[in-house]
């Protein structure tokens, strides 16, 4: 019996080393862009500060400390992504992101297909909220 109870223990312990280990979910708000996240930057061309955002943002907010501010070491950190962002990246795979010019996804708006990437054009430092679609 002590045998059978070592070799359940031994095998217990093989499955378990063996086992893949689960793929890491992305970690928003921490600076990074990686991903599955909406990224911002504080400067043209993703240069500077990041901000990184894993879903819909109805307004940024205006003033520190509750507004959603760039995160990364580069020009920008600190400072809040409301009228600050340049440029965008969506590092996501399943969602297009708009980019409104007002709070609650209002004005007119920059759109990013999964994968893209680009500068804010009209948009550059006047951008409010974001918006998560579903890809259809």
């Amino acid at each position: 019996m002590a045998q059978t109870a070592l070799a359940v223990g031994a095998t217990a312990a093989l499955l378990a080393t063996a086992a893949p280990a689960a793929s890491a979910a992305p970690t928003a708000r921490n600076g990074v862009c990686e991903l599955g996240e909406f990224c911002l930057y504080y400067g043209a061309d993703a240069t500077g500060s990041v901000s990184d955002f894993d879903g819909s943002i109805a307004n940024y907010g205006s003033t520190q400390p509750s507004c959603y501010d760039f995160k990364s070491p580069g020009a920008g950190q600190g400072q809040c992504v409301k009228n600050n962002a340049r440029s965008a990246w969506n590092n996501t795979t399943a969602h297009v992101v708009k980019v409104y010019f007002n709070s609650n996804y209002g004005g007119s708006n920059v759109t990013y297909n999964p994968g893209g990437k680009g500068n804010l054009g009209s948009l550059t430092l006047e951008n409010a909220s974001q918006l998560f679609e579903w890809v259809s």
